[in-house]
């Protein structure tokens, strides 16, 4: 479905949800957005869209509208909606726009392991995997075809070499396919869970107890579906089921470290398994870790906090290992990445404080509500 409009069109750049290829059908891309006019009279969305987006049937506009697809305000609309002034309609699709006019960028890759079938490429955190809205270059996927030739899709799409994804602002480890076999294999390997991924994370507070398993069904939150959420039982039908193994490795009065194993690959899967502990990944602005969650009051600890968020001005959550059966040799491969720069240096500031602080354990208390 091809969308194009005239009128008041907001140019807002948005980042995708990266997630892995086998969720693929939970992403959505913004492929178009318009304010309607203050003077605008009761109007069907239906008819409203139809009249706005010549290329498009209202047959097809009404499909997309019972598909969850045209959003009015962040939620999803109805054919008999009335459009009122100011309302904001998008329509948000399960593919990046314009991804057929991807093109090749001379960037960097960090290459940490290849073969002829595969590598292993460490991902800078800020890099966004796979184009979306407004946000067609500077990718990973980018890179992948400027430096590799003819580089396998899955299922016709254009998304080259990819078997999985990880966010944007989350640095380290993923594997790219170099031929159809291996992505089919790698991507099989996924589907049954038997790719181990490793993350280790800063979290706000400690959790308790100190090692567990995180298991519910997340999904697209009701309130606003660029964000994903811990489902209700009487919504699971609208989401998928999560599982996370956790363990703290090192306890500071305040934060932790803490190390994540994925049985499932959702969206923000970690973020949001996270952030329902009470204890959401620090400095990560959409699930509330950049605020000061736990922790006393004094000016020393807030300029101590205000430093951390400049040592790293990202969530801190890094894709440490990950292990595969290799698709050709069906030998078992392990690869770990040290941490990077702006990562080791946060830790290293906890690290640090916990011995020169004086530290009031009483004060530690939570000032996070979950939703």
């Amino acid at each position: 479905m091809n969308f194009s409009a005239k009128g008041d069109i907001i140019d807002d750049s948005e980042e995708p949800i990266d997630q892995s290829i086998e969720d693929s059908d939970e992403e959505l891309y913004e492929h178009f957005r318009l304010q309607v006019d203050k003077g605008q009279g009761p109007v069907r969305l239906d008819k409203f869209l139809t009249d706005k987006l010549p290329n498009a049937s209202r047959n097809r506009i009404q499909n997309a509208t019972k598909s969850g697809n045209v959003l009015v305000n962040s939620l999803p609309g109805k054919n008999n909606y009335l459009v009122k002034p100011n309302d904001l309609i998008t329509i948000v699709l399960p593919h990046p726009p314009h991804e057929t006019d991807l093109k090749g960028e001379d960037i960097p890759l960090d290459i940490i392991y290849e073969d002829e079938y595969l590598l292993i490429v460490n991902k800078p955190a800020g890099m966004v995997v796979h184009p979306g809205f407004n946000n067609y270059t500077g990718t990973l996927v980018n890179a992948l075809i400027f430096h590799f030739n003819n580089l396998p899709t899955n299922n016709g799409e254009r998304r080259p070499g990819l078997v999985h994804r990880i966010d944007k602002n989350t640095s380290g480890l993923l594997i790219i396919s170099k031929d159809e076999f291996a992505m089919t294999h790698l991507a099989r390997q996924f589907y049954e869970h038997s790719v181990s991924r490793t993350y280790h994370a800063i979290v706000w507070g400690n959790i308790g107890p100190e090692f567990g398993t995180v298991r519910n069904v997340i999904g697209r939150s009701p309130s606003d579906r660029k964000v994903m959420a811990v489902l209700r039982e009487d919504k699971e039908d609208q989401g998928k089921l999560a599982v996370t193994h956790y363990r703290t490795l090192e306890a500071f009065p305040y934060a932790s470290l803490v190390e994540y194993k994925l049985e499932t690959g959702r969206t923000h899967q970690i973020r949001i398994h996270s952030k329902s502990l009470g204890h959401p990944l620090f400095n990560d602005s959409t699930y509330g870790g950049s605020d000061i969650i736990y922790g006393p009051k004094f000016v020393k600890y807030k300029q101590f906090i205000l430093n951390c968020f400049k040592a790293c001005p990202r969530h801190a959550l890094h894709a440490m290992t990950i292990g595969f059966t290799h698709p050709y040799t069906g030998k078992r491969m392990e690869f770990s990445q040290p941490y990077p720069e702006d990562f080791a240096s946060l830790l290293l500031k906890w690290q640090e404080a916990t011995k020169s602080f004086k530290w009031d354990n009483q004060d530690q208390q939570a000032t996070y509500e979950l939703d």
